[in-house]
């Protein structure tokens, strides 16, 4: 099941839910945020509780993307209650391209921090049920403030040296009043960085990070493929510059997803009752490692026929600041 949320002509927001090429109004519906706060208060899944409200008024996906009308597939009402965070050298193939971009230019370092953090995934990210592994590369995006809806443009911001694509997969997730995070569902999503300056030094790795993100506009409930395979593109004036498979999932990453979620939960901090998490698994295409520098205007665009709609969003760059920010006394 594909589940999405609506933009309504009042200012509401419907839920759709999605079966092949059939979609539909779930009814009495007022948020995805609210179907699975209902689920966990019933101790039931998801899909359950939506086919206890059953489906209304058909609607149509593509058009209403068309229209603008998509909104991200679920969010919190407090927006500062939702975390955008992620993990980084998780994927099979994603080293080479990691380890170039953080390699010191004289050659003295034979083997860089990010092929040692890759190595040790290798060596131990995949351990046996019930057990842990090693920790992963870890950063923090923001919060619900952060997140942009599909079909919206990804703003960098007026000092950033870069604003390029990362397609990756997240999990959604929404902790229960004992602390237990529930996954609510997987999501196409745009990582959105800087990596420009990440290049610069890998300790800059915080501060690229610290950029708007994307996920969408599917939400797909229940289990994920092993193998995820899709498309990273880039269109400019309507003509793709960047086309390459965009491959995730299990198969081949070097870690498990249950490795991951562990190393994100065993924080307290991200397991307080009903915060939601958007937890971004990695990626091994970027069109940063074949030397594209996107611009402003270019459509981004994340394709996988299991997650439904694609998801795109146009790079948009914020004027320059015209000075330092300057803090006030009390």
């Amino acid at each position: 099941m594909l589940l999405s949320q609506i933009l309504n002509a009042d200012g509401t927001i419907s839920v759709v839910a999605r079966e092949g090429t059939e979609a539909a109004i779930v009814r009495g519906a007022t948020s995805t945020y609210a179907l699975a706060s209902e689920a966990l208060a019933q101790a039931k899944p998801l899909a359950e509780v939506i086919a206890a409200r059953g489906l209304g008024e058909a609607v149509d996906l593509v058009a209403l993307a068309a229209a603008g009308r998509l909104a991200l597939p679920i969010t919190h009402p407090d927006l500062t209650h939702m975390h955008l965070t992620g993990t980084g050298l998780t994927h099979l193939g994603s080293a080479a391209t990691r380890d170039a971009m953080h390699a010191k230019l004289d050659g003295a370092e034979t083997l860089t921090d990010s092929m040692k953090m890759f190595q040790m995934g290798l060596a131990d990210g995949r351990p046996a049920a019930g057990q842990v592994g090693v920790q992963p590369e870890w950063f923090y995006k923001g919060n619900g403030h952060t997140a942009v809806a599909p079909g919206s443009a990804l703003t960098s911001p007026g000092f950033a040296l870069d604003g390029g694509e990362e397609p990756e997969l997240a999990g959604i997730y929404l902790i229960d009043k004992d602390g237990t995070p529930a996954r609510v569902g997987w999501a196409l999503a745009n990582e959105f960085s800087d990596h420009v300056t990440e290049r610069i030094n890998y300790l800059f790795l915080a501060h690229s990070k610290l950029r708007e993100a994307s996920f969408g506009p599917e939400l797909l409930v229940g289990d994920l493929p092993a193998d995820v395979r899709g498309a990273s593109r880039i269109y400019r004036d309507g003509k793709a510059i960047f086309d390459k498979p965009f491959l995730s999932g299990e198969a081949n990453m070097s870690h498990t997803f249950a490795n991951l979620e562990h190393h994100h939960f065993k924080y307290a901090l991200f397991r307080q009752p009903g915060d939601l998490h958007v937890h971004m698994f990695g990626t091994a295409t970027l069109s940063f490692a074949d030397g594209i520098k996107p611009q402003a205007g270019d459509v981004f665009e994340i394709q996988v026929d299991a997650f439904g709609l694609p998801l795109r969003n146009t790079l948009a760059i914020a004027p320059a600041l015209s000075g330092a920010v300057t803090v006030k006394q009390l």
